[in-house]
């Protein structure tokens, strides 16, 4: 009986059979040289630290605080050694170990967790956050990061890292333009991405899926087999990942015509076309000229953004005047632009500041320091700029500090390193007040899925790319596609656990949630609802 079967089973460790008391020795030699080339070549996902960070930093203090350490250059395992030492972790860490959940009750309190992500946000902007996590356990699951951080902290992992996007749900994934203004399939946020365990994103992702199906009303047992093949995804196309050259890896991307390649026959001829009049309109124009009709217009004879209180507002006479205001803006794109290449800068400096406001957005940054910022060209054409505060990562306290000293830039050089192509104008600046941000073009031609129209079929279907799109990602910002593809193998055993874990942390989910509406109710937790 396999390790894998004996956890499955529930049996203890019990007396060692004479004939595998030999081999053991030999396993647990094998596992122990895979810590050894886990520690020794970077296995881990780690990233050399910033040139700037390594100057200030001492080789023992930047171990401690960082959780990205140097691989050495130009130095490689085979990779049938990687798969082997990939494998052999399963004698440590079964693959069916990962379908079992707990809450450790000691660690993680859900309330203070909740409470706890408060600090630093706009105080009269936190209600709305409650009040839209308050809609359902999805919208719950999708606002509390932090908290599903530290309940993974208490999983098993197998120690291989990878750079994690860290907040990896379902409507966290969707089309986005290229630079050429091609459309994509790929994650779209990095707030929270940090090197580490790569099973953390797989979770988070499956479990998303469980509660999004619950939410259409699908059965428990199509919800689970959702989850399953999202999993069963990820796992296939990462060993195809893991096949093919670092280069070959870096330069791959997942089209929009891969997506309708790889959907069902009649899923291409029921919504191709309807697909194909989404992605048209959303290249025919920047997302800056669709966007411009709804968000600005002449006020008193000048161009401004329209407030739309209590998401869209310029700050109040008792904040700050319209002078103070635009000075400290104008200071922010000043730093914004040193971040920015020799010829980006050029491309920015052809558009000239107009208006800024603050913009409430998502569900998870409610109340964090956001601001959308309106420029135009010579030719009046609009140019709108998504100013967004990058705080810690939710993943921090649980995988160690960032190797970037400055949140913003974490979130940049994430993302850049796990989407295929990035948004030309992304950057990162300091305000006066000393907090951080990071910017990109606002809603640069994103096609957002439509989850609330899906049945079990497309849902499914969705499911597997999303499983792919990760599995892209995790292999070309990581080192350690081989020996998770190792340890993954070519059995489904993995891919059923997360089908079992998928359906215990929707439960879990669905328990804070209604922790969350009993703090509601008693007074504990304000929540403004919008209209």
């Amino acid at each position: 009986m396999s390790a894998d079967e004996k956890s499955k089973n529930g049996s203890g460790p019990g007396p060692i059979p004479k004939e595998r008391a030999s081999v053991l020795p030999r396993k647990m030699q094998e596992i122990e040289s895979t810590v050894v080339a886990l520690k020794r070549w970077g296995a881990e996902g780690s990233r050399p630290a910033p040139p700037e960070q390594s100057r200030k930093t001492s080789g023992a203090n930047k171990q401690e605080s960082s959780s990205a350490a140097p691989k050495p250059a130009g130095q490689s395992l085979p990779s049938a050694a990687l798969l082997a030492a990939g494998k052999a972790l399963r004698e440590r860490v079964p693959r069916n170990s990962h379908g079992t959940w707990k809450r450790n009750k000691e660690k993680v309190d859900v309330l203070a967790t909740l409470r706890a992500s408060d600090k630093g946000r706009i105080e009269r902007l936190i209600p709305i956050r409650y009040g839209r996590m308050l809609q359902s356990p999805f919208t719950f699951y999708r606002g509390s990061a932090a908290l599903m951080a530290a309940d993974l902290a208490n999983t098993p992992t197998t120690g291989i890292r990878a750079q994690a996007c860290g907040d990896c749900h379902l409507l966290n994934f969707g089309g986005f333009a290229t630079p050429e203004r091609n459309i994509l399939l790929d994650i779209n946020d990095f707030d929270e991405t940090l090197p580490a365990p790569w099973e953390w994103d797989v979770k988070r992702l499956v479990a998303s899926f469980v509660l999004a199906a619950r939410s259409q009303g699908l059965s428990e047992l199509d919800a689970r087999d959702i989850a399953v093949g999202c999993a069963r995804s990820y796992r296939k196309r990462l060993r195809e990942y893991s096949e093919m050259s670092p280069l070959e890896v870096w330069y791959s991307r997942i089209t929009f015509d891969d997506y309708i390649a790889a959907a069902p026959a009649w899923l291409r001829k029921a919504a191709a076309a309807r697909l194909r009049k989404r992605v048209a309109e959303a290249v025919t124009k920047s997302s800056s000229e669709l966007t411009y009709p709804q968000l600005a217009g002449m006020v008193g004879g000048q161009i401004r953004i329209h407030d739309a209180r209590p998401l869209i507002f310029h700050p109040s006479a008792d904040e700050f005047s319209a002078d103070e205001f635009r000075s400290r803006v104008e200071e922010g794109l000043k730093v914004y632009r040193d971040t920015l290449s020799d010829e980006l800068r050029e491309l920015l400096d052809r558009y000239h500041l107009v208006d800024a406001a603050l913009k409430v957005v998502g569900i998870g940054s409610v109340g964090t320091h956001c601001f959308i910022i309106l420029m135009m060209s010579a030719n009046n054409d609009p140019l709108f700029l998504q100013i967004k505060e990058a705080r810690q990562s939710v993943l921090e306290p649980y995988a160690g500090k960032s190797a970037y000293p400055h949140p913003g830039q974490r979130v940049v050089m994430g993302q850049r390193l796990m989407q295929p192509a990035t948004d030309v104008f992304m950057g990162w600046a300091t305000s006066r007040g000393g907090r951080h941000f990071y910017v990109r073009q606002l809603r640069d031609a994103k096609i957002k899925p439509l989850v609330e129209i899906m049945d079990t079929a497309l849902l499914s279907f969705y499911a597997k790319m999303c499983g792919w799109v990760l599995a892209r990602a995790h292999a070309k910002a990581g080192t350690g596609e081989l020996m998770i593809s190792g340890y993954l193998g070519s059995q489904d055993n993995f891919d059923e656990a997360m089908g079992s874990f998928a359906v215990a942390y929707a439960d879990q989910a669905e328990r804070d949630h209604a922790a969350l509406k009993a703090a509601v109710r008693s007074g504990k937790i304000k929540v403004q609802l919008e209209g």
